[in-house]
């Protein structure tokens, strides 16, 4: 076992790869993994996108239990073997957790009838971890690795990734200014290409250079909801990470990562332009009694999908910020889990989303409106603009390793291949350790 592995990103998927490697007696010191955000000492609450254990595994303490949700994982390896990686990766959160008796799964099975009239609610076990825990459970986690020797360099971006020279270059010390920034080089004999969204347009570049086989994606578009949690407490009480979901001939909606009790909307920047997201905080003091989620629109047939969503969300900025509106002129933009608003232009008319999104935007009206005869809230909720998924096309890989079609010890996993969710990026991460082992 004596072959140098290059892990690009230390999100989930990438630190559970190398837990996987290192459990079965690979030699910590022959593993780098290299992210452009901090690690967990020194990686601040609000750093979302970059750092150890990615977005996810920092704000996100939901697992989502079933291969019908975030990804294609059960394509690669059949309906046992993934859900047997799922299990894998709930297991190392309970490990690395400070207090794992904590942790539960909800499971509900029975949709109830007041949603069925405007509605389908994808009912899925979920693990709860606990977002509050899962800033330990980060420090724990990367002490057992570096105690196995593997090697972290933080606040490093990667630049180029050479396939024939088998090297991957990077500049350090992102934070310090030019010239004081340096620059270095890995050499690699299996790389493990593990990027979070922030990194999705380094996956394209390399794509792009590479001709690499392509299979494209849907765009994942929408905005992010809020309402005072009582509207909706008659459903989280049946499933708390609820999911209702709206079908049309090319045109699908669900709501996304639901968030509840001390609930928070999150501001992401990729590429330059801000999304918003959302996660929760356990504890009293945090508690707000808010409830907030995605409501994304997965649309079909759009020529080069990628490109539409970065130009679509391009025109919803203004003044170096997304948009925020509310029915009521009373609600303002809420405050982060840090206490200071959530960074958001409020706008008084919808006219500027309808034109940006065309008639797409209609669905997600209709889906409110919908929602609105169910839960009752009245004009008592807000919408952030726009929340995306970019799904970058996907590249086609062997689905034995998951490894590149033309380079067989290259490896795209978590949001470069497409994965949705925690559970699943960090599955195709421990499929790709797996089969390193299995044949070293």
């Amino acid at each position: 076992m004596d072959k140098k592995i290059v892990i690009v990103g230390a999100g989930v998927a990438g630190i559970n790869a190398a837990t996987k490697l290192v459990d079965n007696g690979y030699d910590g010191s022959l593993i780098t993994i290299i992210d452009k955000g901090n690690d967990p000492h020194n990686r601040l609450p609000e750093e979302v996108m970059t750092g150890m254990l990615g977005a996810g595994g920092w704000s996100d303490g939901k697992l989502t239990y079933h291969t019908a949700i975030g990804g294609q994982l059960s394509k690669y390896c059949g309906e046992d073997k993934a859900m047997e990686l799922m299990d894998q990766v709930i297991s190392n959160f309970r490990r690395f957790h400070p207090k794992p008796e904590e942790i539960f799964c909800s499971d509900p099975v029975a949709e109830p009838d007041f949603i069925k009239p405007y509605f389908g609610l994808r009912l899925f076990p979920v693990w709860h971890i606990g977002s509050n825990y899962l800033h330990e459970i980060a420090k724990a986690w990367y002490q057992y690795l570096v105690d196995k020797g593997v090697k972290f360099t933080w606040n490093t971006e990667v630049t180029k990734i050479d396939f024939k020279e088998q090297s991957v270059e990077f500049k350090i010390d992102l934070k310090m200014p030019f010239p004081n920034k340096s620059y270095g080089y890995e050499f690699y004999d299996e790389l493990i290409f593990a990027v979070g969204k922030s990194g999705i347009d380094f996956a394209q570049q390399i794509s792009d250079d590479y001709k690499l086989p392509t299979e494209p994606k849907s765009v994942q578009i929408g905005v992010r909801f809020e309402a005072p949690q009582k509207y909706f407490q008659k459903l989280i009480d049946i499933s708390y990470d609820f999911k209702l979901y709206q079908k049309f001939d090319n045109v699908s909606l669900r709501s996304f990562c639901t968030n509840n009790n001390a609930a928070y909307v999150a501001v992401e920047e990729t590429y330059g332009d801000v999304t918003y997201n959302g996660h929760a905080k356990k504890g009293e003091q945090f508690r707000n009694d808010m409830t907030n989620f995605g409501i994304l629109m997965e649309i079909k047939g759009i020529e080069d999908p990628f490109k539409w969503s970065r130009d679509v969300v391009q025109k919803l900025q203004s003044e170096g910020t997304g948009l925020y509106f509310s029915p009521a002129r009373t609600r303002i933009p809420a405050l982060t889990s840090e206490g200071t608003t959530v960074n958001a232009t409020q706008i008084d008319y919808l006219d500027t989303v309808r034109n940006t999104m065309g008639k797409y935007f209609t669905y997600i009206e209709d889906f409110i409106n919908d929602m609105n005869k169910v839960f009752e809230f009245g004009d008592d909720w807000g919408i952030y603009i726009p929340e995306c998924k970019y799904a970058a096309p996907e590249p086609l890989t062997n689905h034995s390793d998951l490894s590149l079609v033309e380079y067989p010890n290259i490896y795209f996993v978590g949001d470069a291949l497409s994965a949705r969710g925690i559970t699943v990026s960090g599955a195709q991460a421990i499929y790709v350790a797996e089969n390193i082992l299995s044949k070293i």
